[in-house]
């Protein structure tokens, strides 16, 4: 069983959030409305936003797949899109140095690659003076600028339900793979000061935690 998956369909885990079939079952991030959200939530705090990077491990599918909502989301609120392409920890440092200028702000699209390596890319946005916009809060401890998404602790609890139907005798297969219902936002008020952004205070209000 499996609490946090941010693509169980695309890499092959189950056959559908429905009916996963084979012998495992949790919950899925694939939010379809997340990207847009989280670039909305960039426009408060970055007002002019026209150009945002992607930052994304694209030998991963889930990753690719975030990026195309990104895109999508993005191209419909007239913002371009620059994309970071990595494979490898090596490749972080060089795609940032490739940044083209006019970048405004990065989102950050996680995986096993970026989760392992995000205190190095928060640091290199910092050091760019670029905002960074993160799925979960645990990323704003490296001084990411703030997060959307779901809430870790929630599904942790969730998953321990499965557990125990699973435990008293039902099968994987025949338990849908559920979604988040509980969102949060967090903005890290030290990293904004460190970047010179002041976060409007209906915003802040807005948020479940501000990190002082």
């Amino acid at each position: 069983m499996f609490a946090i998956a941010v693509d169980p369909i695309g890499t092959g885990v189950v056959a559908s959030l429905a009916k996963p079939g084979g012998n495992v079952t949790g919950f899925s991030m694939q939010t379809i409305e997340l990207p847009g959200k989280r670039i909305e939530l960039l426009r408060a705090v970055v007002p002019d936003l026209h150009r945002l990077a992607v930052i994304a491990n694209v030998s991963y599918p889930g990753a690719v797949h975030e990026a195309a909502e990104v895109q999508a989301a993005a191209h419909k609120l007239g913002i371009e899109i620059e994309m970071l392409e990595i494979r490898r920890a090596e490749d972080i440092a060089p795609a940032f140095e490739k940044l083209k200028s006019g970048v405004q702000a990065i989102y950050v699209c996680p995986d096993a690659l970026i989760n392992t390596n995000i205190a190095r890319i928060n640091i290199l946005a910092l050091g760019a003076r670029l905002p960074t916009i993160h799925a979960f809060r645990e990323f704003l401890g490296t001084g990411g600028l703030m997060s959307y998404g779901a809430k870790n602790t929630d599904l942790f609890r969730r998953a321990a339900d499965l557990v125990d139907k699973i435990l008293k005798g039902a099968k994987p297969a025949d338990l849908p793979v559920e979604q988040p219902t509980t969102f949060e936002l967090v903005v890290n008020l030290t990293t904004a000061r460190a970047l010179g952004i002041t976060i409007p205070e209906a915003f802040l209000l807005r948020a479940d935690e501000v990190i002082e």
